[in-house]
């Protein structure tokens, strides 16, 4: 049986979620981030050396990486559901979202993140690059949700569930979200998804649904 290694507040939450829509059992080990740090706890680094989440496991098999743990989730289990089929430009589609959620995403976010923490009165960084990267990236995603209701198309996907992380942080900011009704569209209709919400039930608290 697969066991979620699930951090609060993570991208580890996107995982139960995947799992809940596909109706596969599992269970779940509780981790709490340091209240100072944020930072996941040491026990982590029993599991994979990186000490990151999400991660899980599934008999001999530990795989950590959000898009890493679709795949194989989606690959091992999800008998063709949540995924186009090979040779489409619909998985074309898929699998750059899939990617793209990390790679491109989330960077810009994280650097957001650390600046606000950590940065001090030098908005410099903020200004020159990471404000205008996170422009450029959501304007880009306001767009392409302008042209279906989900990212490959008419039809919800497992690459809906990856991106479902960097856009509920950017829904966090209201000067973020104003003026992108299709993302705040999105948020509301995966947040009213029986399996999200099963998720959240069984994951405990999250901040960003």
């Amino acid at each position: 049986m697969i066991v979620v290694h699930h951090l609060n507040n993570s991208r580890s939450q996107r995982v139960l979620w995947l799992l809940e829509e596909l109706g596969i059992e599992y269970e779940i080990k509780f981790y709490e981030r340091d209240q100072k740090t944020m930072l996941a706890p040491a026990s982590l680094r029993e599991v994979h050396p990186l000490g990151k989440s999400p991660v899980i496991t599934d008999g001999q098999e530990t795989v950590a990486e959000s898009g890493a743990i679709i795949e194989y989730i989606i690959g091992r289990y999800g008998n063709g559901r949540l995924i186009p089929p090979s040779g489409t430009p619909e998985h074309v589609r898929y699998t750059y979202w899939l990617h793209y959620a990390e790679g491109s995403a989330m960077p810009p976010l994280v650097m957001n993140l650390i600046f606000n923490r950590f940065g001090g009165g030098d908005s410099s960084a903020n200004d020159a690059f990471i404000a205008p990267q996170i422009k450029l990236h959501f304007d880009y995603v306001e767009s392409e949700l302008g042209k279906s209701m989900w990212f490959v198309g008419e039809e919800f996907t497992a690459a809906d569930i990856q991106m479902s992380f960097p856009l509920e942080l950017v829904a966090m900011e209201a000067e973020l979200i104003s003026n992108r009704p299709k993302i705040k569209e999105f948020i509301e209709r995966i947040h009213a998804r029986p399996a999200y919400k099963r998720a959240l039930e069984r994951g405990g608290k999250y901040d960003f649904a």
